[in-house]
C-alpha cells in the first residue's frame, strides 16, 4: 500500500508516515495539509499584510511565493507546469492583438492542459490529484504586469482547488478596494451604516469550517460502505431487485459528494480568511461572503431539475464555461459547453461519457419542463406533487449520468449502462423527439420576463440573494 501511494505522487514524501497510518493516498494527505496551512496563512495575510499596512506589490509577491511553495509540496516538479502555462499565455497577451488574444490564449491554455492530462494519466500514471487549477484570466480594461498575472493564477488561496474568480475582483482584493463598491445600495446611494467599518468574515469562516468537518466525516465514514463500484458487481446485480439497485446507486452517489463539499467549502473559507469574497450585505445588515462560493449544498441535494443541480454545482467554473463557450458558440452551445467541460476535466473516457449523457439529459429535461410543468401550476398541492416527482427524477438522472465520471473507464461505465438497458438514454431521446421546445432566444426572453415579475413580489429576505444569483446563476449553459 505504501509503495503504491508513493508512486502515485510527485510531491513531498514528508507526510508518508501519516498517509500510511490513516490509510489515505499521499497526494490527498498533502493536499489537505497544504489547504490547512493556507487557511492559517490566510488569517496572517489578512491581519498583517492588510492593504492599509502594505503595498499591493508586497501582497502580490507573498501570495505568489506561498502559492508556488504549496504547489511544489503537492506536485513536486510537476508544479513547473503552472509557470510554463502562465508564461505561454502571458506571452500571447504581450504580442497578440486584442482581436485574437482571447482565442489564442484559450487554444494554447486548453491544449497545454490537455497535454499535461495525457502525460499524467497515460505516461506517468499518477492517477488523479485532488483539487484543480484555479486561474482562468478574464478580460479586463488594462494589461496586467507579469507579477499581477502570476499572482492571479498562482496565489496560495486558490492554486490547489480554486475557485475561479474574475481578475477584476482579485485585483480589488489585493489593492484593498473590494469593500467600497459593495457599500452602495441598488439605487447607487451610499449605505452610511456600513461604509466606515470593514466587515469581518469570522462567522462565515466558522460556518464553512463546520460544513467542512461534517462533510469530511461523512465522506470518510460512509463512502467506503457504499462504493459506486458495487453497482456493477455481477453478484450484486443478480441478487438485488432493481428498485433496491436504484436506491443503492442514489446512496452511493450521495456519499461521494461530501468530498467535493469539503474541498470547495474549505477553499472558500481560505479566501474569506484572507479577506477575499465579500459580496455586500444582507437586508438584516450581516455581511455576505459568497462572491466566489462554488456550491450551494441544500440547493444541490434538493434540486428539482437538472439545470438547478448544475446551477449550484461548481458555480464559478460554470460561469467561466458560460462566458468562454456558451455565449460565443453559434451552433448548439449546450453540446459545445458540455464537451469543453469534459476536455477541461481530463482525458479519462468516463468524463466524456458523463458529459455526452449530460447533453441528452439537459435537452430532455428542458423539453419535459416546458411542456409538462404548466399543468402543475394551478394549485399549491399540484406544485408540491410536481416538486416531489421532479426531485426524485432529478436525483436518478444525476446518478445515472455521473456514474462514468466516478468509474472513469469505458468498460465498467458501459457495463453499468447495459445493466439499466440504456433506459434513461432511450427515454431522453424519445422526449427530445416527441416534445417541442421553443428557440433559445425566445426561452431567454421569457425567463427574463419571469424573473422580473417574480422579483417585484418577492419578500426582502429573498431579494437579499439577488447579488449572488446574478453572480452565480445567470447562466443558460444548460437550458
Amino acid at each position: 500500500m505504501a509503495t503504491e501511494t508513493t508512486s502515485s505522487c510527485t510531491g513531498s514524501n514528508l507526510l508518508q508516515p501519516i498517509s500510511e497510518i490513516i490509510n489515505l493516498p499521499l497526494d490527498q494527505v498533502n493536499f489537505v495539509v497544504c489547504q490547512l496551512f493556507a487557511l492559517l496563512t490566510a488569517f496572517w495575510f489578512r491581519l498583517y499584510l492588510h492593504p492599509s499596512k502594505t503595498s499591493p506589490f508586497i501582497r502580490h509577491v507573498v501570495a505568489t511565493l506561498l502559492g508556488f511553495y504549496l504547489a511544489l509540496f503537492c506536485f513536486g516538479w510537476y508544479a513547473l507546469h503552472f509557470l510554463v502555462q502562465s508564461g505561454l499565455t502571458y506571452s500571447i497577451m504581450m504580442f497578440a492583438g486584442l482581436e485574437h488574444m482571447h482565442k489564442l490564449c484559450f487554444i494554447v491554455a486548453l491544449g497545454y492542459l490537455s497535454f499535461c492530462q495525457v502525460t499524467r494519466v497515460y505516461v506517468f500514471d499518477y492517477g488523479m490529484y485532488s483539487g484543480e487549477e484555479s486561474g482562468e484570466f478574464q478580460q479586463t480594461w488594462r494589461m496586467p504586469n507579469l507579477l499581477e498575472y502570476l499572482s492571479y493564477n498562482c496565489n496560495f488561496m486558490g492554486i490547489l482547488a480554486g475557485p475561479t474568480c474574475s481578475y477584476n475582483d482579485y485585483m480589488a482584493f489585493i489593492e484593498g478596494t473590494a469593500y467600497q463598491p459593495r457599500h452602495l445600495e441598488a439605487n447607487g446611494r451610499e449605505n452610511g451604516k456600513y461604509k466606515h467599518t470593514e466587515p469581518s468574515p469570522k462567522n462565515d469562516i466558522i460556518s464553512k469550517l463546520c460544513t467542512c468537518a461534517i462533510s469530511l466525516a461523512i465522506f470518510l465514514s460512509v463512502s467506503k460502505l457504499c462504493p459506486v463500484e458495487r453497482s456493477i458487481d455481477n453478484k450484486f446485480m443478480a441478487s438485488t431487485p432493481f428498485i433496491l439497485q436504484v436506491l443503492y446507486l442514489y446512496l452511493s452517489m450521495l456519499a461521494t459528494r461530501p468530498k467535493y463539499y469539503f474541498i470547495w467549502t474549505l477553499s472558500d473559507a481560505i479566501n474569506n480568511a484572507a479577506g477575499f469574497g465579500f459580496n455586500g450585505y444582507n437586508k438584516d445588515g450581516t455581511p455576505r461572503w459568497d462572491l466566489i462560493s462554488n456550491l450551494r449544498i441544500l440547493d444541490i441535494e434538493f434540486a428539482t431539475s437538472f439545470k438547478m443541480f448544475l446551477d449550484n454545482w461548481n458555480i464559478q467554473t460554470a460561469l467561466w464555461l458560460k462566458r468562454v463557450c456558451y455565449e460565443r458558440c453559434p451552433i448548439n452551445p449546450t453540446a459545445a459547453t458540455f464537451l469543453l467541460s469534459a476536455m477541461w476535466h481530463g482525458v479519462y473516457p468516463g468524463y466524456y461519457l458523463t458529459f455526452l449523457t449530460g447533453i441528452s439529459m439537459t435537452m430532455a429535461a428542458r423539453a419535459l419542463r416546458h411542456n409538462i410543468r404548466p399543468y402543475f401550476l394551478c394549485s399549491t398541492t399540484h406544485r408540491s406533487i410536481y416538486d416531489v416527482i421532479t426531485w426524485a427524477g432529478t436525483q436518478i438522472a444525476i446518478c445515472y449520468t455521473v456514474v462514468p465520471f466516478v468509474l472513469l473507464a469505458v468498460g465498467p461505465s458501459l457495463k453499468f449502462y447495459r445493466s439499466w438497458y440504456y433506459c434513461i438514454h432511450i427515454a431522453c431521446l424519445v422526449l427530445v423527439l416527441a416534445l417541442p421546445v421553443k428557440p433559445r432566444h425566445l426561452r431567454i426572453k421569457e425567463e427574463q420576463q419571469q424573473q422580473n415579475s417574480l422579483q417585484g413580489g418577492l419578500p426582502e429576505d429573498h431579494n437579499s440573494h439577488s447579488i449572488t444569483d446574478n453572480n452565480c446563476n445567470q447562466k443558460h449553459k444548460a437550458t
